[in-house]
């Protein structure tokens, strides 16, 4: 197996590195799953500019004439070997978690999607669709995220691949791409639902649910949510009609749009709030807060519902309010509470562009249904043992006091000297909302032969 070069590991890595290995091929459930897990692993954390299977078999030979054996082997450990997804993401989170935690708790569960741009037509799940991550409609597979956050780290534990209809209903794709016989047609927010409750059951920290207006616009997700025993604070639609309520919950208002009440309060309904510093300069915005309960339709105001808080958003390049969000959080939060919270969102598009740009997570050129969801199994796991790994860097041991520092850097800041970024082909590049993904142990292969190279488009 390819070794990490002693001059970018510190003291422990390589061990740590083995017994996590070891950890995941007890729920891999055999040595041979082990071995191709960890062959897997350590390509997508070397520093490969293509992470495909081709290339990463390549890596992990010494010699040329094994290159086709440890090409097969991967390919079956990832696209035929029938071992469980949801329990190797699960306990690569339980790594990562127990540092997390005992650094400070957990406050979000952050749902997202992201696209994965393809050539051809016969990738599991692909066609053209718009994906936020190219901006644009594009040819591609989406696959929806879950992950979990606290004020300084933020680590992606979950996938689902969103299936089209047309992949649902036609027998032949199913069967080429070996699509489960029990799956049926699964919206965004209802595979989002399912990843929660996924989540619960693995006994994952609880934080608020944080989702953009995809999510956040449709009722039933809102209401499975709630049914599950969460909070949210999710984005929704200039048009969501509200009615005021006052403090005991009582409707005191006629229905109205969160835009039209928003303008309704003008400019001195606005307060401004910071809620970060950014690379260039203090992040900030007007906001504005009122009691609300929501409706649906154009009935009357449901008797029974459940009283949020609208936090609406003004900010200084817009001409008018155009930013609005839900919360089910407890009647006494403060505005700079509720705004500290939605904007933790955002962090989810750097840790797409770690897991694309620096450990493959798009690099996938397999076309079947398990593949792809074993392939994001292993890139989920490595960049669990990253964030377990920047965590030991800022906390010698777990023994020390809680926020006691062995880096003398800010929470957030990237450490430097060993990162190799790669762009992640698809990924927007907008302002940075969090930390760059901490160093990765470079890895090179034993005998140091370049790997053959593929295109970044696969079919």
């Amino acid at each position: 197996m390819a070794m990490l070069r002693s001059d970018a590991v510190e003291d422990g890595m390589e061990a740590r590195l083995e017994q996590y290995f070891d950890r995941m091929g007890l729920v891999l459930g055999n040595k041979q799953r082990r071995a191709s897990f960890a062959t897997y692993a350590v390509g997508l954390l070397s520093d490969a500019e293509r992470k495909s299977m081709e290339p990463l078999a390549a890596r992990a030979c010494a010699e040329p004439s094994q290159m086709d054996a440890q090409h097969q082997r991967l390919g079956h450990f990832i696209k035929d070997a029938t071992w469980s997804d949801e329990r190797v993401r699960a306990e690569a989170a339980r790594y990562a978690l127990e540092l997390m935690t005992a650094r400070e708790p957990v406050i979000s569960w952050i749902l997202d999607d992201t696209g994965f741009l393809k050539q051809g037509k016969h990738s599991v799940g692909v066609q053209r669709q718009y994906t936020g991550s190219a901006g644009k409609i594009a040819n591609c597979q989406i696959g929806v995220s879950l992950s979990v956050g606290t004020r300084a780290d933020h680590l992606p534990i979950d996938f689902e691949l969103y299936l089209p209809e047309k992949w649902i209903e036609d027998g032949a794709l199913r069967a080429e791409t070996r699509i489960p016989a029990s799956m049926t047609f699964k919206t965004k927010p209802e595979l989002a639902l399912q990843m929660l409750a996924r989540a619960l059951k693995n006994d994952v920290p609880r934080g608020v649910v944080l989702a953009d207006e995809g999510y956040g616009n449709s009722k039933e997700f809102r209401q499975g949510i709630r049914e599950l025993g969460l909070d949210y604070a999710v984005a929704v639609s200039s048009t969501t009609k509200v009615w005021l309520v006052d403090r005991s919950g009582k409707i005191w208002s006629p229905r109205v749009g969160v835009k039209e009440l928003a303008l309704r309060l003008g400019d001195k309904g606005f307060r401004q709030t910071t809620w970060r510093q950014g690379t260039r300069g203090t992040l900030h915005a007007r906001f504005a807060m009122r009691r609300v309960v929501v409706g649906s339709g154009k009935g009357p105001a449901p008797k029974h519902a459940e009283p949020q808080w609208l936090l609406m958003e003004w900010r200084d390049d817009e001409p008018e309010p155009m930013h609005f969000h839900l919360l089910t959080l407890p009647e006494d939060s403060t505005r700079k509470q509720m705004v500290r919270l939605v904007k933790e969102r955002y962090r989810t598009e750097r840790a797409y562009q770690d897991l694309k740009g620096e450990l493959g997570l798009d690099h996938f050129e397999g076309r079947s249904f398990p593949g792809w969801h074993h392939h994001v199994s292993v890139v989920l796991c490595s960049y669990a043992f990253v964030l377990a790994e920047k965590l030991r860097t800022f906390f010698s041991t777990l023994g020390r006091q809680r926020g006691t520092r062995a880096y003398g850097g800010t929470a957030r800041a990237p450490l430097r000297g060993l990162l190799h970024h790669h762009e992640a082909g698809d990924c927007a590049q907008g302002q940075p909302m969090a930390a760059e993904m901490p160093p990765l142990p470079l890895i090179s292969s034993s005998n140091n032969r370049s790997e053959p190279t593929d295109q970044n488009m696969t079919q």
